[in-house]
C-alpha cells in the first residue's frame, strides 16, 4: 500500500469512527435481523457521532445530561434519568455527554420494515408499564419485586436491557421451567412465549423490554 493509500485510509477511519476519548466506549452488544444493540459509556465532555440511519430506541442506564446536536441543525439539551427510554427517527447527529459523570446507555435500533399493526397492552401481566408503542416497536418497563410472581403473559420476541438483577424462573403452560436470571447492566434478546414469570431471589428485578415489529 502507498504511503497516499495509508493516509487516506487513516482518514476515512478518523471521519467514519465516533469521537471516543479514553474511558469512552461503544460495543455492539446484538445483531440479528430485528435489532442492533450497542453499549456505550461517554466519559464527561466525550462525544459521538450517530449516523442515524435506522430508527431507534436508546434505554439509559444512568442519570444524565447531554448536548444533542442534529447534522446541520442546532444544538439542543437533553437531561435523562436512569430508566427512561427514548425513540429516535433516522437522523445523523452528534451527542456529547454535558454532564459531570459517564453517562451509559443502550442503543436499539431496527432495520425491519416495522408495522401498523397496534399491540397494545395485549398479552401483558397487568404490572407492566407501557412506555411507548409506534410502526418499528413496542417497549414497556417490567417490575417483579424479590419473591413475588407474575400472572401467565405473552411476550414477542424482544430485547431486554436489566437496569436492576434478580435471580427469575420462567413457568411455561406445559409445565416445565427454565431459568431467566439477569445481572444488572445484563442485555439479552430473548425469543417470544407465554410464561408465569417469578422472582425467586432477594434482590428486586427492573428491566426494560423493547419489542420489535
Amino acid at each position: 500500500m502507498t504511503l497516499y493509500c495509508r493516509l487516506a485510509a487513516a482518514l476515512l477511519l478518523a471521519i467514519s469512527s465516533p469521537l471516543l476519548a479514553a474511558g469512552s466506549t461503544h460495543v455492539e452488544e446484538i445483531r440479528n435481523d430485528r435489532v442492533i444493540v450497542t453499549e456505550y459509556t461517554l466519559a464527561p465532555g466525550d462525544s459521538i457521532a450517530i449516523e442515524g440511519r435506522l430508527p431507534e430506541a436508546r434505554v439509559y442506564f444512568a442519570d444524565a445530561a447531554f448536548e444533542v446536536t442534529p447534522q446541520g441543525g442546532t444544538p439542543r439539551s437533553l437531561t435523562v434519568k436512569r430508566g427512561d427510554v427514548v425513540f429516535n427517527m433516522p437522523q445523523a447527529r452528534t451527542v456529547r455527554n454535558a454532564g459531570s459523570s459517564e453517562a451509559h446507555f443502550f442503543r436499539v435500533e431496527f432495520p425491519g420494515k416495522g408495522s401498523q399493526d397496534s399491540w397494545g397492552t395485549t398479552g401483558l401481566s397487568p404490572n407492566y408499564k407501557m412506555l411507548f408503542e409506534n410502526a418499528y416497536a413496542r417497549a414497556y418497563d417490567i417490575r417483579i419485586p424479590a419473591g413475588a410472581r407474575e400472572p401467565q403473559h405473552t411476550h414477542h420476541d424482544r430485547v431486554v436491557v436489566c437496569l436492576n438483577g434478580a435471580e427469575v424462573e420462567h413457568l411455561f403452560p406445559d409445565g416445565h421451567k427454565e431459568p431467566s436470571t439477569l445481572k444488572t447492566g445484563e442485555v439479552a434478546f430473548r425469543a417470544g412465549s407465554t410464561h408465569i414469570g417469578r422472582n425467586i431471589g432477594r434482590t428486586d428485578l427492573w428491566v426494560i423490554a423493547i419489542e420489535p415489529k
